[in-house]
């Protein structure tokens, strides 16, 4: 699915992605994770084709990404939905950009509305609705699309606890609904563990531990100790100023 080889970028002459190299096969999920200004947003924004490498190659699917692909959903932290337009029309507007015909875009988004719990508010703006709804409709404009890869940016770190398990909880039914492959960057740990079958962690640019999460799938395996002995062994590996 994804082949990331010797990835390099700068800004301003100061290295933001250094020598990044792995993979992820087809339905595999992936959680990154590191402190603030690691360069993990700038990850995304290279796998997104929303920026392009100084040196290395992206591959998925085995082809070389130069561009944005249209197969690849984004979901960043800021939700990314225009407030001048209501629930519906933010869903509906990637269908509308690829010219899709109106009862195709009617008959889709009404679904994935009905499907992410948000179609009673398909009339409403994003200023009228809370935190997790307004993800709900991120994700809902991301899924119209199809997507076979969905890249996350931080999705979830301006919700409550609570909220935030629910949407967790979400995007893990998605992935088993659909063998969906996902990237998910976060600075959370316990997020990381919930969500990443592989677990990237990085540090200044580089990706210094690829881990294996036997645990991922597991809708109740925030209350086993499993758990929280995988959480162990993150934290070991970074140091807890890293994540402030």
């Amino acid at each position: 699915m994804i082949n990331v080889k010797d990835l390099e970028f700068s800004y301003q002459n100061k290295i933001v992605v250094n020598n990044i190299n792995f993979s992820l096969k087809e339905g595999k999920s992936c959680a990154i994770i590191g402190p603030s200004g690691c360069g993990k947003t700038t990850l995304v924004y290279l796998l997104a084709g929303l920026i392009k490498p100084d040196q290395g190659q992206i591959k998925i699917n085995k082809k070389e990404i130069k561009d944005i692909r249209e197969e690849t959903g984004v979901i960043l932290q800021n939700y990314g939905l225009f407030p001048w337009k209501t629930v519906y029309d933010n869903v509906a507007l990637g269908l509308k950009t690829r010219d899709y015909e109106s009862k195709i875009i009617q008959t889709n988004v009404n679904k994935v509305l009905d499907k992410l719990g948000i179609k009673d508010f398909a009339d409403k703006f994003p200023a009228e609705l809370s935190g997790g709804q307004r993800q709900r409709v991120a994700v809902a404009r991301s899924l119209v699309l199809k997507p076979d890869l969905l890249l996350m940016d931080e999705p979830f770190s301006a919700l409550d606890a609570i909220t935030r398990e629910e949407m967790q909880n979400l995007i893990l039914r998605i992935h088993k609904e659909n063998m969906l492959s996902y990237i998910i960057v976060t600075h959370n740990i316990d997020e990381a563990v919930f969500l990443g079958q592989k677990i990237a962690v990085m540090k200044q640019g580089e990706f210094i531990h690829i881990i294996d999460n036997p645990y991922f799938g597991d809708l109740r395996l925030r209350e086993k100790e499993e758990f929280f002995r995988q959480t162990k062994k993150l934290r070991l590996m970074m140091s807890e100023d890293d994540l402030l």
